[in-house]
């Protein structure tokens, strides 16, 4: 019976051994075919990792640019704000002025026609004394 038992041991650590075997094979193929995956998965994504890269410094680029114009727009508005400020300020002057001159020249106008009104008054009252004492 020992025989018996020691014939089973032996062939099962036999079995076992080309149990071990087989998937020690298989397992070799696994890790090749892994490696090959690794490999080729590296490969595909090297160039789409540079390509992120490009857009990522393209969108930083944009967003600078983005940001400077957002700052020139700021400025320029300001600076509109500013003109209609000063063209207010114009604006309030030249009516000022015009207003001024209008007055002033309303009342040189007056003072012109009273003056002609007595000039011509006082002439023509003197005409018409002379000729009335030449008449006479």
């Amino acid at each position: 019976m020992s025989n018996v038992l020691f014939g089973i041991i032996t062939l099962s650590v036999v079995a076992v051994a080309c149990v071990f075997i087989y998937v020690m094979i298989e397992l070799r193929g696994t890790i090749k075919a892994i490696k090959e995956f690794l490999k080729t998965s590296e490969d595909t994504l090297n160039p789409t990792l540079e390509e992120l890269r490009k857009s990522l410094k393209s969108m930083r680029n944009v967003t600078d640019n983005a940001t400077a114009i957002t700052e020139d727009v700021r400025v320029l508005s300001t600076s509109a704000m500013e003109v209609g400020k000063d063209i207010m300020h114009v604006s309030k002057v030249v009516n000022s002025v015009t207003t001024s001159s209008f007055i002033c020249m309303s009342g040189l106008r007056a003072g012109i026609k009273a003056a002609m009104e007595v000039i011509l008054s006082n002439y023509l009252s003197k005409k018409y004394k002379k000729h009335n004492e030449e008449e006479e």
